[in-house]
């Protein structure tokens, strides 16, 4: 059993398991998970994925590289996607990463997982600000980010880690609250 980091109305946010990975397979079988990385061949290097992922969660530090968790549906069981964060060596910030699987979307997941784990984030992180970099293409998920509260900066032409060529890309921030 993995540890329960968040748990929403209806989300389990929760540390990845070996079994996740045939989920995280299928949901990457209709190449619709391409932009985050998660390509028709993930299968070949999932298993070592998962690893990575388990290492870095034990490690516990944002700005080391990224931290994955898995976004579970609390009625079924079953995974829908994933979130986390990963640190941007080039600005020198903490980004918010997700995806849902394309037979999971449009149910409000996105959304419920960013909140939740944006909160956790800065409750549990020495981090004053969180960004989100969104294809300017990927309407869906700018309305995710800007739904839970990320505020729009700039757009600009940007080379993500997975990105062949510099693209059209959104930039948010979203700030520690204390107050």
């Amino acid at each position: 059993m993995s540890d329960v980091v968040i748990e929403t109305d209806r989300l389990i946010i929760r540390d990845v398991t070996m079994p996740d990975g045939e989920a995280f397979i299928h949901m990457a079988s209709d190449g619709s998970l391409n932009d985050v990385g998660f390509d028709k061949d993930c299968s070949s290097w999932m298993h070592d994925w998962i690893i990575e992922a388990q290492n870095l969660v034990r490690e516990d530090n944002p700005r080391k590289n990224y931290l994955a968790y898995v976004i579970e549906d609390k009625r079924t069981g079953s995974p829908v996607g994933a979130v986390g964060c990963s640190y941007y060596e080039d600005f020198g910030k903490v980004g918010i990463t997700y995806f849902i699987g394309a037979d999971f979307r449009n149910n409000g997941y996105a959304s419920e997982a960013v909140k939740a784990y944006v909160c956790y984030f800065f409750e549990h992180y020495d981090e004053n600000e969180m960004i989100a970099t969104i294809r300017e293409d990927n309407l869906p998920s700018w309305k995710v980010i800007e739904r839970v509260g990320f505020l729009f900066k700039e757009k600009k032409m940007y080379r993500d880690v997975n990105d062949a060529n510099e693209e059209l890309y959104r930039f948010y921030l979203a700030q520690r609250c204390d107050g």
